[in-house]
């Protein structure tokens, strides 16, 4: 299309007839019947009739504009042409329609011949009807700098000129300078309309501090009656876009005229602010008040059924969108339909609707796509993948390989993970920020941090993912101090752009203050989930549970679990979990019980949580019941990882032979290195060297480069007074380079995380804490502590190894939180390891002689010491 207008003549020495100026740089040929079929054939095919030069200028201008009315884009373009050939003149009317039908096609380089034609006609200036469609056509076609270059040119500039301006700046996304120019408007004296208001009200939805001027817009609709429907549904949109839901609510309820629109924006708004309860309500009311959903309706209602994992209601739009055709006119309908099975983890379901739709588009495929990703069913994910680029015929996009990056990272079957980073950068997708973002995590995860640093460095214009996936990095790769300390970045960043953390955020950086223990910093980030209405969201509400319990206030963890409205499985595994932890082993049996009556149904993790309950309360029996019945009770298949809670549960009651005779009826096929684990630890507690050789011999066997094995069994052995082999022990460490994990404790004070290792000097306070712990070593004393020297596995003098055990590093926390907290206040400390026996004993006789709540948690579980007493009853 774009070289129709070249075919009409070659060059001649003569204007023509009917042209005022020189010979147009378009018009250069005899009209030709020949020429006329090759200008034909090159547009559609069919070729051109040549119409008499009799027909009246005012026919040709009618059937040109008619065309373009009947959406008959190419055939208007013919029409002109043979209108030129047959030397009428095109006026200020032809002109706007020529230029629509070009714009429509998206043809830059043709609309500029046309451009020239507008020039050459004399209408380039004077008429502002034909700039005004000029500067729509370069809108169109996005070119910013050729609309701003019309619309300098337009001499007498009406309201249709400025609405097209501001228009196209919204296109471009420029909301600044389309406010800018709606000043320059009013400058200038022209009566802004519901068309220009509309813009503006878009211009300050996009801009952080648009509010201000957004309700401006919204009274001045008001004062002028401007505030017609299609009015309405754009501030509503602003309203919801700028947070401020109320107000939108507000004008839903106020405004007599709403339509399907106006109830599809507010269920939009609710919907990306996550008040998905509220868009369910409003939903049902929209029913009510006789309005039919349609499929914009269903695609941004159903994310609400993914998020709250709510089957049933997602299944009831399933139906209703195929009754009503909604799946097959609307491509987001079954991108929707795909997502919401997936995360409500029915992928055969999510397929069957991908297999029934025959027109698929990118995103359906994408969808599908991600769903296998997100459900780590990684292989069929990549074959999918190969499928689309392959048999479908359809080139990956960004939002594809935001999937299939982590899918390739998880799969065993794609070995040469970074490979994929190749291919995107060959595909041209590198520089797409959710690659990026993808590619952070691909690095995080295969433990090159450093890497995924990198990338989020070099990236300019980071927003909320990559935030987010930068601190679920440092997560996952167990920095947590280091995600801490991002969030805090990011919260200074937020005051210069747009950027608030959202439930991710925040259901991703509290595991790192349960990590650490740092309840201050988990209750500031409660306090911003409730402002934000985050904290009574099920994976927010889970998060905030797991992070009061891991912080030893089980009384908030459960307040905030009972403050959650839908609960799902993973809420209810968090609580017990709580319970179990703090050795509440009823309380945990109790809520197992709740949890069926409530008809969740519990999962493996479930029953690792109850078990582990019982383990830390002594519930042997009750325990035991539990696992041999909870096939036929429950539906769940005890797993490997059931097997080791149940060695854990016998032999930390010592019954060892009991659990090692369970090891023995494990199936043949089952992963036997946690219970393994389980059973050596137990033989460490109780100092069964016979079992546990056996079982340091097969956990070496399975997992050669795990460090606690061998510091298990060496243990055993010292404590047997075995100091040769223990030494053995240990040289084959070395060879094998296997390194100890070094005991490291954390307090919170302040705004910081305090981290001490046991042995280590480096803190500035270490001196003086150093100090303290002996001037209270002696008052123990006198209370009648004894140190005890069988923790200290090194073969040593006695009083060398009551100078080790001073050095212990919840011993230095302890002390750190004693010299620099008020008096009173509960001390709270967390330790990577469990706690040795003289710690425990040490830690009472200190609760006593300062007056002092202490709360330890350790790898396995909580210890509330308090008038020298622990809450564990010296059962861990």
């Amino acid at each position: 299309m774009s070289s129709c207008l070249h075919f009409l003549l070659p060059p001649v020495s003569q204007p023509l007839p009917f042209s005022r100026h020189k010979p147009p740089y378009l018009l250069r040929a005899t009209p030709t019947s020949a020429a006329l079929a090759e200008v034909s054939n090159a547009v559609d095919g069919s070729p051109s009739k040549l119409i008499s030069q009799q027909r009246s200028p005012e026919f040709w201008i009618d059937t040109l504009r008619s065309k373009v009315r009947s959406n008959l884009l190419r055939e208007a373009v013919l029409t002109y042409i043979d209108m030129i050939v047959s030397g009428i003149t095109p006026d200020n009317f032809a002109f706007p329609a020529l230029l629509k039908a070009v714009a429509d096609l998206r043809d830059a380089d043709l609309g500029k011949q046309i451009h020239a034609h507008v020039y050459k006609f004399g209408y380039g200036v004077d008429s502002v009807t034909v700039a005004n469609t000029l500067v729509n056509f370069y809108r169109k076609c996005g070119d910013f700098g050729d609309v701003y270059k019309v619309f300098d040119r337009i001499t007498e500039r009406n309201q249709v000129s400025w609405n097209s301006l501001i228009s196209s700046l919204c296109s471009f996304e420029k909301w600044e300078m389309a406010l800018e120019a709606f000043r320059r408007m009013l400058d200038e004296d022209v009566e802004p309309s519901s068309f220009t208001l509309v813009s503006v009200a878009i211009a300050c939805s996009n801009l952080s501090e648009g509010l201000l001027l957004g309700k401006q817009v919204h009274a001045f609709s008001l004062r002028k009656g401007e505030l017609n429907s299609f009015m309405v549904n754009t501030l509503v949109a602003m309203y919801g876009k700028l947070g401020k839901l109320g107000s939108s609510k507000a004008l839903l309820g106020s405004f007599e005229g709403r339509d399907l629109v106006t109830w599809n924006t507010v269920l939009s708004s609710l919907c990306q602010s996550e008040e998905f309860l509220e868009a369910l309500e409003y939903l049902r009311e929209m029913v009510l008040n006789g309005v039919e959903p349609d499929g914009f309706t269903i695609s941004s209602v159903l994310p609400v059924c993914s998020h709250l994992e709510l089957l049933r209601t997602g299944k009831e739009m399933h139906a209703y969108a195929l009754k009503n055709g909604s799946l097959d006119e609307n491509s987001f309908v079954g991108s929707a339909l795909v997502d919401m099975y997936c995360n409500c983890k029915r992928v055969v379901s999510a397929r069957r609707v991908f297999d029934g739709i025959f027109d698929r588009k990118i995103g359906l495929w994408n969808a599908m796509i991600a769903g296998y990703a997100q459900n780590e069913r990684d292989e069929e994910a990549l074959s999918l993948f190969i499928e689309m680029e392959g048999s479908a015929g359809l080139l990956a996009n960004t939002t594809t390989m935001a999937s299939v990056v982590p899918a390739c990272v998880r799969s065993n079957a794609f070995s040469r993970k970074e490979a994929i980073h190749g291919f995107v950068v060959k595909r041209g997708l590198g520089e797409d920020r959710f690659v990026q973002n993808a590619l952070m995590d691909m690095y995080s995860r295969l433990g090159n941090i450093d890497i995924a640093e990198m990338i989020f460095s070099k990236l300019e214009d980071k927003d909320l993912v990559t935030w987010n996936t930068m601190i679920t990095g440092y997560v996952f790769s167990e920095c947590h101090e280091d995600a801490l300390l991002l969030l805090h970045k990011m919260q200074n960043f937020e005051r210069k752009a747009d950027l608030k953390p959202n439930s991710i955020t925040l259901m991703t950086i509290l595991p790192s203050c349960a990590a650490l223990s740092a309840l201050a910093k988990g209750k500031e980030i409660h306090a911003y989930s409730i402002k934000n209405n985050l904290a009574t969201g099920v994976a927010v509400g889970s998060a905030l549970v797991d992070m009061y319990a891991k912080c030893g206030c089980l009384h908030n963890a459960r307040k905030v679990f009972d403050q959650i409205p839908i609960r799902n499985v993973i809420t209810w595994n968090v609580i017990i979990m709580a319970y179990g932890m703090h050795g509440n082993g009823q309380d945990a049996i109790d809520l197992l019980k709740m949890m069926i009556v409530q008809k969740v149904k519990p999962n493996e993790v479930t029953f690792i949580s109850v078990f582990a309950a019982c383990s830390h309360s002594g519930m042997v029996d009750e325990g035991l019941r539990i696992f041999y019945n909870m096939q036929n009770e429950y539906g769940v298949e005890p797993s490997s990882d059931h097997y080791a809670c149940v060695v854990d549960l016998l032999g930390r009651a010592g019954r060892v032979g009991e659990a090692y005779q369970l090891m023995n009826t494990m199936p043949l096929d089952f992963n036997k290195a946690g219970a393994w684990s389980s059973l050596l630890g137990a033989c460490r507690i109780h100092n069964n060297l016979e079992i546990g050789e056996i079982a340091a011999q097969n956990l070496v066997r399975l997992e050669p480069d795990v460090a606690s094995h061998y510091v298990l069994l060496a243990n055993i052995y010292s404590s047997a007074g075995l100091w040769e082999k223990a030494t053995e022990v240990r040289r084959k460490m070395r060879e094998k380079g296997v390194r100890k994990e070094p005991g490291c404790s954390w307090i919170e004070h302040g705004d910081e995380v305090h981290k001490f290792i046991a042995g280590d000097s480096s803190h500035p306070q270490s001196e003086k804490l150093h100090g303290y712990l002996e001037t209270l070593w002696e008052k123990m004393r006198k209370e009648g502590y004894v140190p005890d020297t069988s923790c200290v596995l090194h073969n040593v003098e006695e009083d060398e190894k009551e100078v080790l055990l001073c050095g212990h590093s919840e011993k230095l926390a302890i002390a750190f939180g004693i010299l620099n907290t008020s008096p009173g206040t509960v001390i709270r400390v967390a330790k990577n390891l469990r706690v040795c026996n003289d710690c425990h004993q040490a830690t009472k006789f200190i609760s006593r002689i300062v007056d002092r709540e202490i709360i330890l948690r350790d790898v396995r579980r909580f210890h509330h010491f308090k008038n020298g007493t622990c809450s564990c009853g010296d059962y861990w």
